[in-house]
């Protein structure tokens, strides 16, 4: 795989300008270029630019990492101490993985880290920075449908096995219908609120990933629950978010609505009344704590 230099930039959080810098003043970088002079790196100068960035906000001079041998680096970032720069450590060895196709390696680093942490704090400072990458990939259009589904897949079944493994006894005579409606498919964030619900105690209906209308129409006159809840990472060809609002708002109107995910950030419109936004894990955390 190859990667442009905004890439690199939001990668690893070093600006384009100062990435230049660096490979005029330094050796430890020397990109490729195009026929029309434009730069492009490899998944292996990704790792050392992702290990420089590490050790830099880590406190090493630039000058003292250009002396360094790649195995001294790479040394040098195994020692880090801090929690961030381990967990960082973490996450650029899942993403160099995921862009090697290496399932057995992704999912050994997500077993270690969940033994050692548990699945709630692996989710919040591993897998929701690395799916954080991974949009940047994606958006880019540098990882291709087989690579989110690879990772994916096996981070939805550590959620789902973590959620099994809770045994909290009901504390609250609330209900929540969990689903993502027709189109969206991007589960993790909606299975980690379920996981979130039931350690709470409180009783879930979970339905997933591209639920029609009139699939939801039925449970909801089955089941009557007290809350619908969706997660809107990814707006589809076909999806119109001001539509599904009406709709929801129109169709479900004796269901209060809660709606989190990367959509909601950029909605400036007045939201329909019963439908309340969740812009951040901690308005969720907070939403879930206060119900009774």
């Amino acid at each position: 795989m190859l990667f442009t230099i905004k890439d690199i930039e939001n990668l690893s959080g070093i600006k384009a300008h100062t990435i230049r810098i660096w490979e005029q003043r330094y050796d430890f970088i020397k990109p490729n270029r195009s026929d029309t002079n434009i730069r492009f790196y490899t998944s292996d100068e990704l790792k050392v630019i992702l290990n420089i960035a590490l050790l830099n906000k880590s406190g090493y001079k630039i000058s003292r990492i250009n002396k360094m041998s790649r195995e001294a680096m790479f040394a040098s970032v195994l020692s880090l101490t801090g929690t961030e720069a381990k967990a960082n450590i973490v996450i650029n060895d899942l993403l160099e993985c995921m862009i090697n196709f290496d399932s057995d390696g992704f999912e050994n680093i997500i077993n270690r880290y969940i033994t050692n942490s548990g699945i709630e704090e692996s989710i919040i400072n591993i897998i929701f920075p690395f799916l954080d990458k991974v949009g940047i990939l994606w958006l880019t259009n540098h990882i291709n449908p087989a690579h989110e589904r690879l990772v994916s897949n096996i981070i939805r079944q550590k959620i789902i096995v973590g959620i099994d493994s809770l045994s909290t006894k009901k504390t609250s005579v609330k209900k929540i219908c969990l689903f993502l409606p027709e189109g969206e498919y991007h589960e993790i964030s909606l299975l980690f609120v379920a996981f979130l619900l039931k350690k709470k105690g409180i009783p879930v209906i979970y339905l997933g990933a591209n639920i029609p209308f009139r699939e939801l129409q039925t449970v909801t006159s089955a089941k009557k629950p007290d809350y619908l809840y969706t997660h809107l990472t990814t707006a589809g060809p076909d999806f119109n978010f001001d539509k599904f609002l009406v709709t929801i708002n129109k169709e479900f109107k004796k269901f209060p609505l809660i709606i989190s995910g990367r959509l909601t950030h950029s909605y400036e419109k007045k939201i329909p009344q019963k439908i309340i936004f969740k812009k951040s894990l901690a308005e969720v955390k907070e939403f879930i704590k206060n119900l009774q």
